[in-house]
């Protein structure tokens, strides 16, 4: 009889495990169908026949097979539909109900994000590897996916966008240590710059954490670290991808307290407010 009821508690688990493998496959059959109609829709609004369509975007599959749903939409070609057709991966997958993302060199906003199952924004976050790639892959939908992701209840991280990322050396010590997770706010436009405060600039190289002056006549960003060791460096506006404005951080470990008494800690804030003052 025992032997009897401890099997029927394992179906009964496996029962539920298959339901619950159903119901996220249901949901990707869903997103997927969504996408498939979608990309239909951006040929025929655009009046292309499918080959047309295809030397477009430069695709060599079938966009046949596509829109009847036997070959998924890879992030590949959900770039290209964003270069091409300036089409929001968002709205693709049934995300968003933008069709369109506009091109305006000033907007700086984050190019895709992702949702939880209760609909709310994942804050992602993106560790001092990733980075290096991060810039390249704004616009892909996979490579989005693929990294770590969490929410936070606390009323500061509501109705804004927000990301975290790793940082690397010392260029902005005291503010913040090799090592240290930036978690950051999205910025909308350029415009939205203030030059005592700090920011995550995104390029396509990769990533930097920096004070930001905006030279509005030259087109162009004048980046600026807390360490004196570092000089101010320019960038043309048309390079960066997003800007992300710092929030606040989180430390792991306690090494950096070691090196750290009450007196040195006055004397770098002093400093700070000395260095924020003259810019």
């Amino acid at each position: 009889m025992y032997n009897q009821k401890k099997i029927e508690t394992h179906q009964d688990s496996g029962y539920f495990i298959r339901l619950k493998m159903d119901e996220q496959l249901n949901k990707r059959r869903m997103k997927d169908s969504t996408a498939y109609q979608r990309f239909k829709k951006v040929r025929e609004e655009l009046k292309m026949t499918q080959n047309q369509f295809a030397e477009k975007l430069d695709w060599s599959a079938s966009i046949a097979d596509i829109e009847r749903g036997k070959t998924r939409i890879s992030g590949k070609l959900t770039m290209r539909l964003l270069q091409q057709f300036h089409i929001n991966p968002l709205w693709l997958f049934g995300e968003s109900e933008t069709q369109y993302l506009n091109p305006d060199p000033t907007d700086v906003l984050p190019k895709a994000i992702t949702i939880n199952e209760s609909g709310k924004e994942n804050i992602l976050l993106v560790n001092s590897k990733a980075s290096a790639g991060y810039g390249n892959n704004l616009e892909d939908p996979e490579y989005l996916h693929q990294l770590p992701a969490f929410g936070m209840p606390l009323a500061d991280f509501q109705h804004a966008s927000f990301r975290g990322f790793q940082i690397q050396g010392d260029s902005m010590f005291p503010l913040v240590d090799s090592g240290d997770w930036v978690l950051a706010k999205a910025v909308e436009s350029v415009e939205d710059i203030h030059k005592d405060r700090v920011y995550i600039i995104v390029e396509k190289e990769g990533i930097r954490l920096k004070k930001v002056y905006r030279i509005p006549e030259k087109d162009r960003l004048e980046l600026i670290s807390l360490n004196p060791e570092y000089t101010p460096v320019e960038i043309p506006l048309s390079q960066v991808q997003e800007i992300w404005e710092y929030h606040s951080k989180i430390s792991i470990g306690t090494e950096h307290l070691n090196r750290l008494t009450l007196e040195d800690v006055y004397k770098e804030i002093q400093d700070l407010k000395k260095q924020m003052k003259s810019y």
